[in-house]
Order: C-alpha cells, then structure tokens, then sequence
C-alpha cells in the first residue's frame, strides 16, 4: 500500500472509530443502564423458599383481608375516586416493574383502598397492594408522593425480601443443611403457606428498606414522578412519627435523617429518566 494509500486508509479509519464511539454515546444517552440507582443482587435467601407458593398464600391472606373490610363496609368501590386515583398511578408504574423481576410479567396486579385512619400501605408478594384512608388524608399526599410510596412496596414485592427474611425466620440453617431438593417442594410449599398471614406485619431490615427506596425511587421516576417527591414525603413521615404512638406505617418504615440524606444523594441519579418520561 502506498503511503498515500496508507495515510487515506489511516484517516478513515480514524474517523470510523469517532463515529462509532460518537454513535455508541448517543445510543447510551438514549437507552439509559438497566438501574441507575445501586442496590446489588437481591438475597439468595430467597430461593430457599418457594415464589409460586408464598405468592400463592398472599393471594388467598389479600383476599381474605379483602372480604373482611367489605363486610366491614370499608372496602372502596370501584367508583371511589381516591381508588380510581391509586390505579391510574398503579397503571404508569406496573411496566417499568419487568425489569427488577421477571416474573412481575406474570403477576396479577391489583390495588385496593380501604377506609381507615390508620397511616399505612402494602404490596405483598404477587403484586397485591392496598393503600389506607388514613396515609392519603392525613399526610395530604400529592400523586408524586402516593407514586413513591407504591413504588417503594412494589419494589419489596419485586426484590423479593419477603421470601429472604421468611426463610431468616424459618431457620436458614436447617434449610442449608437439609437442602431444599430434600425437603422437597410440597414441605417448602407448606412453610410459605404457613407464614401467610405474616405477611402483613413482616418487619423487614434496615437493607431492605434502603434497598426500596432506591428501586421504588427509579420506579416512580422512570413512570414519570418527580423524585423530588421522595424527599417531601419521608419529610411528612417524620413530622407524623411526632405524634402520639405514631403511625403504624413507621414501625416497620421507621424515618429519619440517614433515609432523607440517602433519597437526596439518589435524586440527581434519577431525574434523567424522569425528565426523559415526562417527554
């Protein structure tokens, strides 16, 4: 090859190689990494205990709460609407769920209101969520801020933690040492059906609770929510914790300074794919 030859062949060769880096950032600005916010592998734990079959007894613990608070009358009709409220921000951030869990895919989500004044709300295993009365009124939640609570209970359902801290509960030993092809999947089945009604009042660790503020944080922001909206509502949650006995919500959510400065440090993490969501 002559050195012209070489030179043009040496040029060209170059301005590909810019091209291509210059093409590979923008398909990066476009399609942003699979988490912006850092939270890990979910528990090994986990896989010690059945996901058909615990999400199989929160199905049957969340209909039986269900038919109690309807003969209670404090069930919310389908007309409610602070319900219709609920499903409509359920509806923007069930499709961004598929890509912490895969199995979201096949979950029948569903989101129910119930009258009271007690400041709380849930997602169980399978995407069952309930909201109460109480956490809306009485903290005067913006969507934004509902977003960020059912984000951060979606993202528990997702990360799986139920699964994890049950087989904690149930002995993590015994498990290891018996193994689960052992026991056999019809005496983990029972186990996780056992623990069912647990499921509501299951306190879950400190790292589980970060780790639900991070992906319920990017799950709301990739669904369009202000994570600004993070911070206001740990915000209301610490100025309610002031009451007397405190809402039921903070005594597995407790509040606090570290969880509001963590949120902040993650916001900027996020506010691309909010920005990006809103068009």
């Amino acid at each position: 090859m002559c050195f012209l030859c070489e030179a043009k062949h040496s040029a060209w060769a170059g301005r590909r190689a810019f091209l291509l880096a210059a093409g590979a950032a923008s398909a990066a600005a476009v399609v942003p990494a699979l988490a912006q916010v850092d939270v890990g592998p979910s528990s090994n734990l986990r896989k010690l205990v059945p996901a058909e079959e615990l999400e199989t007894a929160a199905t049957q613990e969340y209909a039986q709460l269900l038919a109690d608070a309807k003969a209670k009358g404090a069930l919310a009709s389908a007309g409610n609407p602070q319900l219709q409220r609920l499903r409509n921000i359920a509806a923007r951030l069930v499709p961004q769920t598929a890509q912490w869990n895969d199995r979201a895919r096949q979950w029948n989500w569903q989101v129910n209101l119930l009258n009271s004044k007690e400041i709380n709300a849930f997602c169980m295993p399978g995407g069952k969520i309930a909201f109460y009365t109480g956490i809306i009124d009485q903290l005067k939640l913006t969507d934004d801020e509902v977003a960020m609570i059912m984000g951060h209970e979606m993202a528990h359902a997702l990360r799986e933690h139920a699964r994890a801290r049950i087989a904690k509960s149930q002995g993590t030993g015994t498990l290891l040492s018996l193994g689960a092809q052992l026991l056999g999947l019809g005496q983990l089945g029972d186990m996780a059906a056992s623990v069912g009604t647990q499921l509501l009042t299951l306190r879950f660790s400190r790292e589980d609770e970060t780790d639900a503020d991070l992906v319920g944080l990017e799950l709301a922001a990739r669904a369009g929510y202000n994570p600004q909206a993070s911070v206001s509502l740990w915000e209301k949650m610490g100025q309610a914790g002031g009451a007397a006995g405190g809402p039921s919500f903070l005594s597995t959510h407790p509040s606090g300074p570290q969880r509001i400065q963590q949120l902040q440090a993650n916001v900027p993490k996020v506010q691309g794919l909010y920005q990006r969501a809103r068009g």
